[in-house]
């Protein structure tokens, strides 16, 4: 069947002009339309249009990006499986397996029953991860797909409306960046603006629509003669454009830099187009001749591309009537992979049969294979939609390691980062860095073309702050996951030692592997290991894991109350519940949280936590907005103070720099009657200091007292109590 005959059998379908058709199969086309259709026979869209036009106008879009019969018919056919009585077995029948399988990608998890709607929306994130390790084109149709039904967004209630923008904003924009589909993300974000922020949206569109004039013959009086002195140095194959800045690049510029439209002048943009790489440098020596450039906005993406394949040099330059111009210049199939990303990669298999530049086209997609290791490793909703938004959400830095090997870190990026980058041990013994060659906390946001050098030690091991630091989810997950791995020794050591110690107190005979596992298959446990940690954390009584192993014993009662040396150390290991009743219940295993180090006197809520008992924080901690998403999981908490108990609290300390501060400082606390644990102070560019104090602390008068008394020294300009992000 002709492309003639093809556009005639899909109503809908006008792309008269486009030899994007002449290249398709039309009979596969044919069929999967009709299949469709009959699929979706009597479906209506809210505008009231027939279900099947959505599938026409996402397969049109495929088109439009120049992909292959295949993906264009998987786009004809890609909700059968979610909203009709159509299979995936029934779809491998009719178009085989390939397609079936792309379609199998795009359609959300059915029939299985999830906890929340948020664990339900996850599982179908993680379900399109694998799906696009297994078949990339399955992005380019979820992409597609997100993209018509945000262009017909007005047909929904309004609540409907911003939840769907504020995904599409959240993730499927940042995900068309991190693909390198610009075109695409750029039409995603405007869209979500329109629907997220409507009266500055059009108060924006209006503003823009009467510059346009202006604008634009601004930009023609830089253009034209850029033109005629690109030609004169002999560079002819040239196209030069102005560059139209969407609505939500030009918002953001306003927001951050706090100017009206006027004043963003770089919404003066113009890009070059040459036919080689040589012509790019060419260009750019051309352009620094005959314009003034601002030396720190020129960037070289050629030699170091970004991760999803972007190329292009970056320049900056005063143009007619000093405005600011900036320019790019790329070649021109760099251009095609600028706007259309991976889709660019792609050849069609009538014609060569997969991707060309197969190693290039693996190289594109590393990135994506990095973040789907920790994705997939991640225990919770919160845990996985946090790491999906933290790799996603990526303006890129260049680092140098001391050998001169280049590493693309997100912006802010700190040293953790990038030994993490470097090696999974170097990270784990990482205890300090160099930056060019000086000594640097490891807190300390990287910054484009910055050396590092990593400093580590055999005895080294992370910290917990550490996660406040990182913004990597590679880091962050290798993190997380020493953590709960030494947690989790920790408590198998110390249950081990309490049921050792409870055998030898009743005279029992030390059970074999087999009623452990017994035991812990009683509990609802894994094995024997998980029991025993679990009796180190406190979620397993140990009397209630002696019931379980000796289940014919008579009589095992809780012993004398005294309480032993060993005892008192378990509670400290595990966080004493002293003077902690919750919601009226007193005896349960609590700990308090490190985010916000609560202390006697403050308000106070609980939140349980998975595998550590009630966790405590304070009522004003940050924190607890992150985690009310689950109310069930927060508790009611009446603390009293007992005598005798201490609290560690950091507090983070400013000041500016003189002799003798780090000594007045430590007298001013020690005065107070409080005992010092730790105390880091360091110095910083333009003589200040910061750091800070870890104290002991009764209770809340006694910490006001402490800070009262460190902000009377001389020099010291802050003290507050320093807070971090929970990982519950």
């Amino acid at each position: 069947m002709t492309a003639p005959a093809l556009k005639t059998v899909i109503p809908g379908w006008n792309l008269a002009d486009d030899p994007a058709l002449d290249r398709l199969d039309a009979e596969l086309l044919t069929r999967a339309y009709q299949f469709g259709r009959q699929a979706h026979l009597g479906q209506k869209r809210s505008s009231g249009d027939d279900y099947v036009s959505h599938c026409v106008e996402v397969a049109k879009i495929l088109a439009e990006l120049h992909l292959d019969s295949i993906t264009v018919a998987s786009g004809l056919i890609h909700d059968v499986v979610e909203d009709t009585a159509i299979t995936v077995a029934d779809i491998e029948r009719e178009f085989g397996s390939e397609i079936a399988q792309i379609v199998d990608g795009v359609t959300k998890i059915g029939n299985i029953t999830f906890r929340s709607t948020q664990e339900r929306q996850v599982e179908n994130y993680r379900k399109l991860l694998l799906s696009i390790a297994k078949d990339v084109r399955v992005i380019l149709i979820k992409l597609a797909d997100r993209l018509h039904n945000m262009r017909t967004l007005e047909f929904l209630p309004e609540e409907k409306r911003r939840r769907i923008a504020q995904e599409t904003m959240d993730l499927y924009a940042p995900m068309a960046h991190r693909f390198g589909m610009a075109r695409v993300r750029w039409e995603l974000e405007d869209l979500s603006f329109k629907h997220l922020e409507s009266l500055e949206y059009k108060k924006l569109a209006k503003l823009v629509a009467q510059k346009r004039g202006e604008r634009e013959s601004l930009i023609r009086q830089f253009a034209d003669p850029l033109e005629r002195e690109l030609r004169r140095a002999g560079i002819s194959a040239v196209d030069v454009v102005g560059r139209p800045k969407h609505l939500w690049s030009i918002y953001k510029k306003m927001k951050q830099r706090e100017k009206p439209y006027e004043e963003i002048y770089d919404l003066m943009a113009v890009r070059v187009l040459v036919d080689s790489v040589p012509d790019c440098y060419h260009a750019l020596g051309i352009i620094h001749e005959a314009w003034t450039p601002l030396q720190e906005r020129i960037k070289d993406y050629i030699a170091q591309p970004k991760s999803n394949g972007y190329q292009s040099l970056h320049t900056t330059v005063f143009g007619p009537g000093r405005q600011l111009y900036e320019v790019q210049i790329r070649t021109r199939e760099m251009h095609q992979t600028a706007e259309y990303g991976i889709a660019a990669h792609w050849v069609y298999k009538e014609g060569v049969g997969g991707p060309r530049r197969t190693n290039e086209f693996e190289e594109r997609l590393a990135w994506f294979r990095q973040i789907l290791e920790a994705q997939l490793d991640a225990k919770t909703p919160d845990e996985f939609l946090e790491l999906l938004k933290l790799d996603l959400y990526q303006d890129e830095i260049f680092v140098f390691t001391p050998t001169g090997d280049v590493l693309q870190l997100p912006k802010n990026a700190t040293p953790i980062d990038f030994a993490f980058a470097v090696h999974t041990e170097v990270g784990l013994h990482c205890q300090g860095a160099r930056v060019n060659g000086r000594i640097a906390p490891l807190s300390k946001q990287l910054r484009n073309s910055d050396t590092v050098e990593i400093l580590t030690a055999p005895s080294a091991r992370p910290s917990r702050d550490w996660l406040s630091h990182v913004r990597t989810g590679r880091a962050r997950h290798k993190i997380r996951q020493w953590i709960k791995l030494e947690e989790q020794n920790t408590s198998a050591k110390l249950g081990r030692e309490m049921l050792d110690r409870e055998f030898r107190r009743r005279r029992l005979t030390r059970p074999d592997d087999d009623a452990m596992a017994a035991a812990a298959k009683s509990l609802s446990l894994t094995d024997a290991r998980h029991l025993i940690a679990s009796i180190g954390q406190g979620d397993v009584h140990v009397l209630q894991a002696l019931k379980a192993i000796y289940p014919g014993l008579e009589s095992l009662q809780e012993g004398p109350s005294k309480s032993s040396a060993f005892e008192r150390l378990v509670d400290r290991m595990r966080g004493a519940s002293k003077g902690v009743r919750i919601q009226g219940v007193d005896g349960l295993m609590v700990r308090y949280s490190q985010c916000c180090q609560p202390v006697p006197g403050d308000p106070v809520v609980g939140y349980v936590t998975r595998g550590r008992g009630v966790s405590i924080h304070r009522a004003d901690c940050p924190n607890v907005l992150l985690l009310s998403h689950e109310p069930e999981r927060r508790l009611d908490i009446d603390w009293q103070e007992m005598d005798g108990e201490l609290f560690l609290v950091r507090l983070a300390l400013e000041a500016s720099d003189r002799r003798g501060l780090y000594a007045d400082v430590a007298e001013a606390v020690t005065n107070s009657g409080t005992n010092i644990k730790s105390m880091d102070l360091r110095s910083g560019d333009g003589g200040g200091v910061s750091g800070s104090v870890l104290v002991e602390v009764e209770n809340l008068t006694h910490l006001q007292k402490i800070i009262r008394a460190v902000r009377k020294v001389k020099g010291v300009t802050d003290v507050t109590r320093r807070e971090r992000v929970a990982t519950e």
